[in-house]
């Protein structure tokens, strides 16, 4: 599978996290909105509802780890792209498990970079640098 197909992915997943914690419009609209828009293979339109669908029911967690590991920085602090781009890359490394931890790191990494505000991806990195010391594999 391409790199690029799973980022268009992981991008798709991240804008239907922004819409849902900005709008509070409900996940399985938001998604199939976003996928219907979009020419994805069966695999990742799976690939992007199995990422939404994970952080909405794990966001407790995760928002509890980005407190943890960024104890500087109030969750309801953070910019919106930051706080959805690390609870995509927590998730992906804590929950789901079906990439290596260095792939989500750069995968949010470059999110960070593409969507994110000039110090997004320096941050992005120490948090998730600072998680996956938790996580070997």
């Amino acid at each position: 599978m391409m790199a690029g197909v799973r980022r268009k992915a992981r991008t798709l997943a991240l804008q239907a996290l922004y819409e849902i914690d900005t709008s509070g419009h409900k996940a399985d609209d938001v998604t199939g909105r976003l996928l219907a828009e979009e020419d994805l293979s069966d695999e990742n339109e799976a690939f992007v509802r199995d990422i939404v669908s994970g952080v909405m029911v794990h966001k407790e967690k995760l928002d509890q780890s980005i407190r943890e590991y960024a104890p500087a920085w109030p969750i309801e602090q953070l910019p919106v792209i930051d706080r959805n781009i690390l609870r995509l890359a927590i998730f992906e490394i804590i929950i789901d498990n079906r990439v290596p931890v260095k792939v989500a790191i750069n995968e949010a990494v470059e999110l960070a970079k593409t969507f994110g505000a000039d110090r997004s991806s320096k941050f992005v990195n120490g948090v998730l640098g600072s998680i996956s010391t938790l996580v070997s594999r």
